[in-house]
Parts: C-alpha cells; sequence; structure tokens
C-alpha cells in the first residue's frame, strides 16, 4: 500500500489529520499506541475542530518529536531538534501555508469542510514525506 492509500484507508476508518500524521509515524516502527492515538485527536481540525492552526502542521511537529525528543530520564533529545522542527513549520508555511492565505484550518478549508476530501490527503502526504525527508537528513531514522 503507498502512503496516500494508507493516509485515505485512515480517513475511511474515522481518523482525523493529526491522528493520521501519528498513526504513520508508528506504522515506520510497526507500533501501535492508542493512548498517543487518542492524545492527538486534539489537534483535529485546527485544535479541537476550532479551525485553528492546521492539525498537519502541529501534528508535524509532535511526530518530529515522536523520533527525535526526549522521552526517559537518561535520555537526551537530539541535537537538531528544534532546527528540525523550524525547517517543517517553515515548509509547511511556504508549502501550504502561503497557496491558501495562512496555516489556519478554516483558511485552507475555506470555510467549507467538504474541502477535506479533496486537499487534507495531499496535504498529508506532501508534509509527512518532508518530514521523512528532514529527519532521514538528520540522521534521526
Amino acid at each position: 500500500m503507498d502512503l496516500m492509500e494508507e493516509i485515505i484507508a485512515y480517513a475511511e476508518e474515522g481518523f482525523y489529520c493529526s491522528q493520521i500524521m501519528m498513526l504513520l509515524a508508528l506504522g515506520e516502527e510497526e507500533r501501535t499506541n492508542p493512548d498517543l492515538i487518542r492524545a492527538m485527536t486534539g489537534l483535529n481540525g485546527g485544535m479541537g475542530n476550532s479551525g485553528g492552526i492546521c492539525g498537519t502542521l502541529t501534528s508535524g511537529c509532535c511526530v518530529i518529536g515522536y523520533f527525535a525528543g526526549k522521552g526517559e530520564p537518561d535520555e537526551l533529545e537530539a541535537p537538531a531538534l528544534d532546527q528540525m522542527i523550524g525547517e517543517y513549520v517553515r515548509w509547511f508555511e511556504s508549502t501550504v501555508g502561503y497557496p491558501y492565505g495562512g496555516c489556519a484550518c478554516c483558511t485552507i478549508l475555506e470555510g467549507d469542510a467538504r474541502n477535506q476530501l479533496t486537499r487534507c490527503p495531499g496535504i498529508l502526504k506532501m508534509a509527512y514525506e518532508k518530514i521523512t525527508e528532514i529527519l532521514t537528513k538528520s540522521g534521526v531514522v
């Protein structure tokens, strides 16, 4: 199954942007974590479906943190963690935010939830590919 098919399959199961981003990340390691996926719900639809900052942007930062952040007392975060997140945010702002007029979910969808079907899967795909590129380039994965 290619990345777009995987995204569509998760969407058909009722998951939204931020959950799908983390499901993809967990899938890289053949892991599951329902509690983490449940927590990611808070970022869906621009944070609680409020139309705020796009869940793909915010969850992408979480995915980078998942792979490169500190999770145990004796762990260290990757030295370039903040730079990786910054690179992702700048990429998102220029690649998604600029063409749509901003990074808010309501702006990207132009106030029409039906646009989720045509816009969000492609944005998720591009974003996950960019995150993979950043993590690979930094030697994290």
